[in-house]
């Protein structure tokens, strides 16, 4: 089974489109019928990937369009939705998954900073405010998914701005399911996409080989299917090393921190080092 909004026809519109999970993802749309955008940075990334979508489209190039863009500028969003909307009619599936990763500091750069929120947050922010009143207007049936991280549930420290963006989103696309599912006539659903480790340009980090304990965007994409198929909004993956049970005791023991008044970020604090280690091995 498949997503109602996933048929022979709708259109989807990808951001971070060029490579990872997004091409993924892409491919796996127009396998099913979908006309497709990616959006992305770099014209000849652009152009390699719309040649491997466009040998898996119905229709071939035909179904496949491509738009330079960067996410954290509100114009080329705008630019991004009207042209769109003059080749295909309109969007039936958002998935704002464009994201960087610079690493950072707490006392880091500032533009470091406004760089990743620019991109990971506010670039989504902005994309489901341009798209995706057009989309339920249209009343067909429709899917926003936003790619989140579990560094946005339990915020391991090391790259602070990372994990503010991530948090952000993931509160905002709760914020967003809820505004749909109150909205008379709304066909629209929005999912968060919490991949595990992924073997991407992003992760990659100099290695030409995925490590062992990493999925492919491939995998993670069959993942996402199934959990829009089931109508899961929180999709979280697991991986080759991360089983689901060590997540859940993770998210659990990061929400612990509140409730039981322990310091932050208490599964990295030494006093709480085998507290937790003992946690983590409890059945859920």
């Amino acid at each position: 089974m498949t997503h109602s909004a996933l048929t022979p026809g709708s259109v989807a519109v990808v951001t971070g489109g060029a490579s990872g999970i997004g091409l993924a993802a892409a491919k796996r749309f127009a396998q099913l019928g979908l006309r497709v955008c990616i959006a992305d940075l770099g014209q000849d990334r652009l152009a390699r990937a719309a040649a491997e979508i466009g040998m898996l489209a119905a229709n071939g190039a035909d179904d496949v369009m491509t738009m330079e863009t960067d996410v954290s500028r509100v114009e080329d969003l705008q630019g991004l939705e009207a042209a769109v909307r003059e080749r295909f009619g309109g969007a039936d599936v958002l998935m704002n998954n464009a994201g960087i990763q610079p690493g950072s500091g707490v006392f880091g750069p500032a533009d470091n900073w406004e760089r990743v929120l620019g991109v990971n947050l506010w670039g989504v922010i902005h994309s489901t405010q341009i798209f995706v009143p057009a989309m339920i207007g249209r009343g067909r049936p429709g899917l926003v998914i936003n790619t989140g991280s579990k560094q946005g549930i339990t915020t391991p420290p090391g790259d602070p701005a990372y994990n503010v963006a991530k948090a952000g989103l993931k509160a905002f696309t709760e914020a967003l399911q809820h505004e749909l599912r109150n909205t008379p006539d709304c066909r629209i659903s929005a999912h968060l996409l919490i991949p595990g480790f992924v073997f991407t340009e992003l992760t990659a980090r100099g290695r030409t080989e995925k490590p062992a304990a990493a999925w492919t965007p491939e995998q993670t994409v069959d993942f996402m299917m199934e959990g829009l198929a089931a109508g899961d909004f929180y999709i979280l993956c697991p991986d080759n090393d991360v089983p689901r049970s060590l997540d859940e005791r993770r998210i659990l023991w990061a929400a612990g921190d509140i409730v039981e008044n322990r310091p932050p970020l208490s599964r990295w604090h030494p006093d709480y080092a085998k507290a937790f280690d003992a946690f983590s091995q409890k059945k859920s």
